[in-house]
């Protein structure tokens, strides 16, 4: 399977203790690179989860977010006294000093540290379950970027199938081109040189319809072709080395232009530049 950098995946999990959530979400980058927003008390578990999607997942820039929603009874919850009164000096003594101040809310003092209590997380509990739920969203985010890259690959085979039919349409025309082209040449050759002989004639014009020939680069072109198929075809990680690919069919294309004799060639060479640089922008999201 071929696969996009691009993908997204979400899940929640509920359990006794609480509510635990996963998230995944990735764009494209040249190398695999991971961004972990993991609360400090669940920052033990960053290693086991890095290694289990650097198995799975290639390249991309990965954003990985891992939260944690402790359950606890009303009728458990106790306010610490101490730290209570605490906040209420302090919030006494700055209102004072300050009294454009915003005072504390109730909620300001209910969410303070250590005003609940300790909620401190088993991780020796805790630690199956994240990585559980890191399974399935795995699986999620895998085939979200599958679908992508699915529909990226489809795209990229139709272009390819394009450059194909311009390197048809335009090889049978060209040494019938070329001949009238040498011909041309010959007449004019002959009328600036004057004199000279039908053998230095000769061996200008063969100087020049080396330059000209074109069927090397379009055997090459066709050669390029075939192994973006072949390597569409087996799949992976691929992304490397289709952008490699579209490097060797930009300089054949760049190389025909060049060597043009004809309007028809100088035309397919525009074309199929513009065909190559659609496929390189997609294979830019390919992994």
């Amino acid at each position: 399977m071929i696969c996009s950098m691009t993908g997204y995946a979400v899940k929640t999990r509920e359990f006794g203790r609480g509510t635990l959530q996963l998230e995944l979400k990735s764009v494209n980058s040249r190398y695999l690179d991971f961004h972990f927003r993991i609360s400090e008390d669940l920052r033990a578990l960053e290693m086991p989860l890095r290694e289990l999607l650097a198995a799975r997942i290639a390249r991309g820039k990965v954003e990985c977010r891992l939260s944690f929603n402790a359950a606890a009874a009303a009728d458990q919850l106790e306010v610490n006294p101490e730290l209570l009164a605490t906040l209420c000096a302090l919030n006494h003594r700055i209102g004072h000093a300050m009294p454009e101040a915003r005072p504390l809310s109730v909620n300001d003092v209910l969410r303070w540290p250590g005003m609940l209590g300790e909620q401190s997380i088993d991780h020796a509990a805790l630690g199956p379950q994240v990585l559980a739920l890191a399974h399935d969203v795995l699986d999620e985010f895998s085939a979200s970027r599958g679908r992508e890259g699915e529909k990226l690959a489809s795209m990229i085979v139709d272009r390819v199938n394009a450059i194909r039919d311009i390197v048809r349409r335009v090889a049978p025309r060209i040494p019938e081109a070329q001949a009238l082209y040498t011909e041309k040449l010959r007449q004019r050759l002959t009328e600036a040189l004057g004199g000279a002989s039908d053998e230095r004639v000769l061996q200008e014009i063969a100087v020049f319809a080396t330059r000209i020939d074109v069927a090397e680069e379009l055997t090459r072109l066709t050669a390029h072709l075939d192994e973006v198929e072949r390597v569409l075809r087996q799949g992976g990680a691929c992304g490397k080395r289709l952008d490699f690919l579209m490097q060797e069919l930009n300089r054949e294309a760049n190389t025909l232009g060049s060597k043009s004799a004809i309007t028809e060639v100088s035309q397919a060479s525009m074309d199929l530049k513009l065909l190559i640089e659609q496929m390189r922008e997609q294979i830019q999201n390919l992994e």
